[in-house]
């Protein structure tokens, strides 16, 4: 169990071509999993990390995956398991970046729910690391698209997950297959008895790292998300700002140019507003810093790296207009925030696939982060109106006033009441111009199919007759959506018929995905239930007994 500081990048013992993707990947200390892990992977020993969720285990058998990698061999010399299609394509978007530099290295992110001709057809070319998830690496072992003769590293990426989802005997099936001279990597947020089982039989004298971490958030900030497209982002930033009014926010991009172009934006719409990134010069950062801090400039956008410096008390709002690549990205840039007993609001910005990386990050902090409404006209205006009347009746019950009512009277004279002068400041004060329309995407509610409150109960058209069980359900959902296996709800199995419930915001993809695929090589059909099915499922209950698991 360690406990340890980070190191930079450079003093690492990997390849020039590494580091110089990982600068531009905009990471200069490597995490403690890296620090440990990397030189024991690159000395050719079989390692175990257990490290939770988002603290660099991608880049911890990643970079010494593709030092070893020989781009001149063109056959596959790593495969790496992933518990899901998501993950396996965030690990390949990973693992393309740290090999920018290295010429010659090919990877391939290979899972359910795409064409299997396409993945055959990339693999006759050769690809030296492929990425996938179990049943799709046993399809292509199969069919023999997929050779392991020359396999020089075996990587199981989140292996708790994989068993929890039921691929514990498809592990173990790939593991045999594949030779004994192999260097074999372990990755995992606990380690129960069954992956314990699997080091015992699979690894050879592994080293073990484990790190613990402290608390990662504070209670005194409130975390929320929102459901945001990506044109809308601008819009919603600053009706949160108009909202909330924060005397000093910091607004963190993942890019360089994204700050350049959000920037310009919030000046050009009237914020007091600025940027800092890694391509301004010293001096011109430094002086930025110190408006802010002066309260000259109320917004500020910043990438992860250059704002890593900033340490300003009065900061009350944090708001990650691009979810951050990394959990320890989102950890640091909310802690911005809720300083010197203050409290502090985080706001985060979700679309498409960036809700895995949302789970991903809840997982991380073990923190529920709760989903926050696209606020609308009439939510600022009312926000405004509490806080102009508040203003003005704090200046009433200050008095000396005699002055000010003498000008009032001296130019409006009996022309207006003085009812209608104090509306026309009131809508001076809170009147929203050219507000741009947003879709507030309302959810789809499915009522009447008996599911818990937020599920969608489904339909399949297998049972009992053909010896379907919950694991088999869990992890085909599970290994070819981008659902986890721990989001699934209630399995009721019959004979000829299952039931399953799935989060409400899910539905789609679970439907448009798994009616292109099967459950334990079984085509089936899958719709929504209908409002009768959970009560025929009832009483069926009570004439004969039912496979029924209750996941939480």
């Amino acid at each position: 169990m360690v406990n340890m500081n980070k190191i930079r990048f450079e003093e690492l013992n990997c390849s020039k071509e590494i580091k110089k993707a990982v600068k531009d990947m905009g990471f200069e200390e490597a995490t403690p999993i890296q620090t440990l892990a990397i030189p024991l992977v690159l000395d050719g020993k079989d390692v175990v990390g257990q490290a939770q969720t988002g603290t660099g285990k991608t880049a911890a058998f990643g970079i010494p995956a593709i030092d070893m990698i020989d781009p001149n061999e063109n056959v596959t010399q790593a495969l790496i398991l992933c518990p899901t299609r998501e993950l396996a394509v965030q690990v390949a978007e990973e693992l393309a970046k740290l090999a920018k530099y290295k010429r010659g290295i090919t990877t391939l992110p290979v899972f359910g729910g795409q064409p299997i001709d396409r993945q055959i057809k990339r693999l006759k070319k050769g690809v030296q690391i492929v990425i996938g998830t179990p049943g799709r690496v046993m399809d292509h072992m199969r069919r023999k698209t997929l050779k392991l003769d020359n396999l020089k590293m075996m990587i199981l990426d989140e292996a708790d997950e994989m068993l929890n989802m039921g691929f514990r005997e498809d592990i173990e099936t790939i593991l045999e297959s594949i030779g004994e001279d192999r260097q074999t990597l372990l990755f995992s947020a606990t380690m129960p008895k069954a992956i314990m089982n699997i080091i015992h039989k699979y690894q050879k004298n592994p080293e073990i790292v484990k790190i613990i971490h402290k608390e990662l958030t504070t209670p005194n900030i409130e975390q929320v998300y929102l459901e945001v497209k990506e044109k809308d982002k601008v819009e919603v930033l600053t009706r949160l700002i108009d909202m909330y009014s924060p005397k000093l926010s910091l607004v963190f991009c993942n890019t360089k140019k994204k700050v350049d172009e959000i920037t310009d934006l919030l000046q050009f719409r009237g914020y007091a507003s600025d940027k800092i990134h890694g391509d301004m010069k010293q001096s011109l950062r430094i002086n930025v810093m110190n408006k802010f801090k002066r309260g000259d400039i109320e917004v500020l956008v910043a990438t992860d790296v250059a704002a890593r410096g900033i340490d300003i008390d009065d900061i009350e709002c944090v708001f990650n207009f691009d979810m951050p690549s990394h959990e320890e990205y989102y950890v640091h840039r909310i802690g911005r925030t809720g300083r010197a007993g203050r409290t502090g609001k985080a706001f985060t910005f979700v679309s498409g696939r960036d809700f895995y990386l949302l789970r991903n990050v809840m997982k991380y902090t073990k923190k529920k982060i709760k989903k926050h409404d696209i606020p609308t006209i009439s939510d600022i205006e009312a926000i405004r109106t509490d806080i102009f009347l508040k203003k003005v009746k704090d200046k009433i019950n200050e008095g000396k006033l005699d002055k000010y009512i003498k000008i009032v009277e001296n130019s409006f004279e009996d022309d207006f009441s003085s009812i209608e002068i104090a509306a026309a400041l009131l809508k001076m004060e809170i009147e929203i111009k050219d507000a741009k329309e947003i879709d507030l995407m309302p959810e789809k509610r499915r009522r009447g199919t008996g599911a818990e409150e937020g599920m969608v109960r489904m339909f399949i058209n297998i049972g009992k007759d053909k010896k379907i069980k919950p694991k088999d359900v869990v992890g085909a959902i599970a290994g070819e959506t981008s659902i986890s296996g721990k989001r699934i709800g209630d399995i009721d199995i019959f004979d000829n018929y299952t039931f399953v419930e799935i989060p409400e915001e899910y539905a789609e993809e679970v439907l448009s995905i798994m009616a292109k695929n099967t459950i334990k090589g079984n085509k089936i059909n899958i719709e929504p239930a209908k409002g009768k099915n959970k009560k025929r499922g009832q009483k069926t209950n009570k004439r004969r007994k039912v496979k029924k698991v209750k996941r939480k």
